[in-house]
């Protein structure tokens, strides 16, 4: 994952967002009238710490999970690897710093990323707490990325089936 810059893009594959609130559980189900105006809209961002294999083990939040091979390492002349496969159990917080200390993040995303373009909509399909079902749209776009081993991702969300 080495030379990662602003023009190396992350794909997610699998968006599984787990939000620390009130289960959705006896509340009214909201469905959107007009593909133009969701039942609920919001930002989120999302930090990426990749492990190193050196000196951040303590606060990472992803991993590779493949090895490069000489053949995939050979397709991108900035360091990158064609097809490495990178598993993620990253903080979600409503404005772009880290929580600090016993601060909790708005939610978890887990799953799966690869290098992709700079702009991509994803399919949100349910989750807990105030996701619990929830059916929409997620519009995601790298907003930082610092060195090799970190990146904040911006996520707008539109909500078009929702719990109240």
């Amino acid at each position: 994952m080495e030379g990662l810059t602003a023009s190396s893009r992350i794909a997610l594959l699998v968006f599984l967002l787990s939000v620390v609130g009130a289960a959705a559980h006896g509340r009214k189900r909201v469905v959107s009238s007009s593909s133009d105006e969701p039942c609920t809209k919001m930002t989120l961002y999302l930090h990426d710490i990749l492990y190193n294999g050196v000196n951040n083990s303590a606060n990472a939040t992803a991993a590779p999970a493949t090895k490069p091979t000489a053949l995939s390492t050979t397709h991108f002349s900035n360091g990158t690897f064609f097809g490495m496969l990178v598993v993620f159990d990253d903080l979600v917080t409503q404005g772009k710093a880290l929580p600090v200390g016993d601060e909790e993040p708005a939610a978890r995303a887990q799953g799966f990323y690869f290098y992709d373009e700079e702009t991509r909509d994803f399919t949100v399909v349910g989750g807990t707490g105030d996701f619990f079902m929830a059916r929409g749209i997620a519009t995601i776009r790298t907003d930082d990325v610092q060195g090799s081993f970190y990146f904040r991702l911006q996520m707008d969300i539109k909500l078009y089936e929702c719990y109240v």
